[in-house]
């Protein structure tokens, strides 16, 4: 039996494939994941994400607020299955504001989807993402997308990602054209061309060719844009990098894939390579050192938590990466933060909103857990063991605000949604040890609190205010005796929902006094 048990999930890991796809926001990110999903025939037709009043929206983007602003302010997941492969997306929140949520997706990816704008280039959040992808030293694959407009030169795209990120790229496809003038893109690793047929771009076409020099492409593209595309190519050959697989493994090379994912335009070529380089599921460190994926005792963790997926069920859902062994609907295992034996009975895959009980899954498979409240982001499961992995990353908030119910008679409704959603990562609660029991909210960015107070009204019946407070920054403090009278000039004493002391300060300046005025005290970023 064990023979057995440890072939099949060699055999199912082997043909896993879990990724995030990230990028600035408007990159096309959620466009991109949608054709995905459309080439895995996981749905029949894609949503469109340009019109708040559209009658489509993205299939994942399932959150009512994400619907109105055409923006995804919430990871989703996706899993379908193509060319023998079971394809897992993490779909993350573009928006800077939504951090934290993508940082911790990211710690459950084996590989990344580094989406850039052909007219945009490399910005501002795409460069924080791809440090968190680096530091973790998993493969990042680029796709160029938006081809269909007019945009940067392919080569001034590629000296970007190594002037800014640092990274080398490999172009495994190159455009025929740009704009108005795109006609297709020729396959450098298959020798084929991938066609636009017609004025509208609706149909493509695949031709096998015998190199870029073929006839074939001279007569379909035209004579400038051949010439265009040997001139580019042939430089390529000689100056560019030759594609290494063990670099590209190790993060150091990333392939560049050029298209248009609202036109279909070189996502399937993207698809079909990617799933061939991309690695199956990786160990993970943990307390008892690395775990492989193959071994027979099942482990995971969890690293979101989601209340209200559905609203009409007010339930909360705590999604887990599958680590190690074989899960089994039903099965026993060690809730290990708690210490207790825990029965996971209600086990689901998703398609954004759309799920389906699932009776097995393994390792790099993401599945929801129905919570009851007794998960918290980084918990661990195991099958008997103490395993521990390694902690989720948090973040000190940059913005706060004293909330307030603008009807009392709503506290327990109030309570439960600040208890829920600061479980799920997008918050922190303060209390003030002021002797007033304000509660003060912390997040990374602005549109979290429009978020926190959309969802509040929505989803919890509970109109509330806030109102903004002029720190910038949060410490925690960790020391035998805090004196709160040396943090009253521009910072203010608080407690987390932990009981921990964290001081809020106004500037840079206010802090650096604290220190100098508490020389024992450690002040710490994240909570102890």
């Amino acid at each position: 039996m064990s023979k057995t048990l440890t072939e099949e999930i060699k055999n199912e890991v082997e043909r896993r494939r879990t990724f995030a796809i990230i990028s600035h926001p408007d990159a096309g990110k959620t466009t991109l994941t949608e054709k995905l999903l459309l080439f895995g025939g996981a749905i029949r037709e894609a949503g469109t994400v340009k019109a708040r009043k559209a009658s489509k929206h993205a299939t994942s983007d399932w959150m009512a607020i994400e619907k109105q602003r055409g923006i995804s302010v919430t990871s989703s997941v996706m899993q379908f299955d193509y060319l023998g492969h079971r394809v897992n997306i993490l779909d993350t929140p573009g928006h800077q504001d939504f951090s934290e949520d993508t940082y911790r997706t990211l710690t459950a990816a084996d590989s990344a989807v580094m989406l850039i704008d052909v007219a945009k280039g490399v910005e501002a959040q795409t460069i924080k993402l791809f440090q968190v992808c680096r530091k973790r030293g998993i493969p990042i694959f680029t796709f160029i997308n938006k081809l269909d407009r007019e945009g940067r030169s392919p080569f001034e795209l590629m000296e970007e990602l190594e002037q800014v990120l640092g990274i080398r790229s490999v172009p495994m496809n190159w455009p025929i054209g740009m704009g108005r003038d795109l006609c297709g893109v020729y396959d450098r690793m298959n020798n084929q061309v991938e066609l636009f047929q017609g004025n509208d771009h609706s149909t493509i076409e695949v031709r096998k060719v015998e190199d870029y020099n073929d006839p074939i492409i001279r007569e379909m593209a035209g004579e400038f844009l051949h010439d265009q595309l040997t001139g580019e190519l042939e430089l390529l050959d000689v100056a560019g990098d030759p594609f290494d697989f063990e670099k590209v493994s190790r993060g150091e090379l990333t392939p560049v894939f050029f298209g248009s994912a609202v036109n279909n335009f070189g996502v399937q070529t993207f698809l079909e390579n990617f799933l061939k380089l991309a690695p199956s599921p990786a160990p993970r460190n943990s307390t008892e050192g690395r775990v492989e994926p193959t071994e027979e005792k099942f482990t995971g963790y969890i690293f979101k938590i989601q209340a209200n997926m559905n609203p009409a069920h007010r339930d909360r859902i705590a999604f887990l990466r599958i680590c190690s062994g074989r899960f089994e609907r039903g099965m026993a295992v060690k809730h290990v933060r708690v210490g207790k034996e825990i029965k996971l009975s209600q086990p689901q895959q998703f398609l954004a909103q759309d799920r389906d009980i699932v009776e097995s899954a393994y390792p790099g498979d993401i599945i929801g857990l129905f919570d009851p409240g007794i998960f918290r982001i980084g918990d661990s499961l195991s099958q008997g063991g103490e395993v521990i992995f390694d902690e989720l990353p948090t973040f000190s908030p940059e913005i706060f605000a004293k909330v307030t119910v603008k009807n009392a008679l709503k506290h327990k409704q109030y309570q439960k949604g600040i208890d829920q959603l600061t479980e799920e990562g997008t918050i922190q609660v303060f209390h003030s040890t002021s002797g007033f029991d304000e509660t003060i909210l912390g997040v990374v960015g602005q549109l979290q609190f429009e978020v926190f107070e959309y969802r509040m009204k929505g989803e919890y019946g509970v109109d509330i205010q806030l109102h903004r407070m002029p720190y910038q920054f949060a410490r925690w403090i960790v020391d035998e005796k805090i004196d709160p009278s040396k943090f009253r000039i521009n910072s203010t004493l608080v407690q987390d929902k932990k009981g921990n002391y964290v001081a809020l300060f106004e500037n840079e300046y206010a802090m650096r006094t604290a220190m100098d005025k508490n020389p024992t005290s450690k002040f710490l970023e994240t909570a102890p």
